[in-house]
């Protein structure tokens, strides 16, 4: 059973998918125009399950409604307090493994389709070549440091753009494809 990894994140200009306290509030833009739908429910319906790091999992945590209508399964070597999401309705789960092991399990599950959400679960899975799908919306915004989406890497990734698409409110989305046979 083949499992397909995508990735779907707002980045500021300088490539960061947050500030260094994980606030998100630059991702909204400066409110002088909307920014819109950028195609993230479309994305979020065609995926089966949603892999995020515990960091990532903490800054969820933070919103006023929990945001996802999918499985969300939490990557942590430590112990996670799962029962005040579960309190929400959310359908979240442990897992202590690597990317590929990751992986392999969900396939074994049925999971065909998953998000891959978080810095360095993104930088891991990119690591391992599991991610086939990346899809990058850029918010004109430069914010200077915090979390890149992108780490070291010990060789090339190849990929190729798929599309670009500008929106308004100033949003450049671009999606590659992990090239094959790389």
């Amino acid at each position: 059973m083949s499992t397909t990894c995508s990735v779907f994140c707002g980045v500021s200009l300088d490539g960061f998918i947050a500030r260094p306290d994980g606030a998100l509030d630059f991702l909204e833009g400066d409110g002088t125009a909307p920014m819109g739908d950028h195609g993230y429910e479309d994305f979020v319906s065609g995926i089966d399950a949603i892999v995020m790091g515990r960091n990532t999992f903490e800054v969820v945590l933070g919103f006023e409604q929990w945001p996802y209508t999918k499985k969300v399964f939490v990557l942590s070597s430590g112990a996670v307090d799962l029962a005040r999401v579960k309190e929400r309705g959310a359908d979240v789960e442990l897992l202590n493994a690597a990317p590929e092991e990751v992986v392999r399990h969900l396939a074994t599950r049925g999971y065909k389709h998953l998000y891959i959400d978080g810095g360095g679960t993104v930088q891991r899975f990119l690591r391992a070549g599991l991610i086939d799908r990346l899809i990058v919306t850029h918010v004109p915004v430069l914010i200077g440091q915090g979390i890149p989406l992108f780490g070291a890497l010990e060789k090339d990734i190849p990929l190729k753009l798929v599309r670009s698409h500008s929106f308004p409110g100033g949003l450049v989305q671009s999606e590659y494809a992990r090239r094959p046979n790389a």
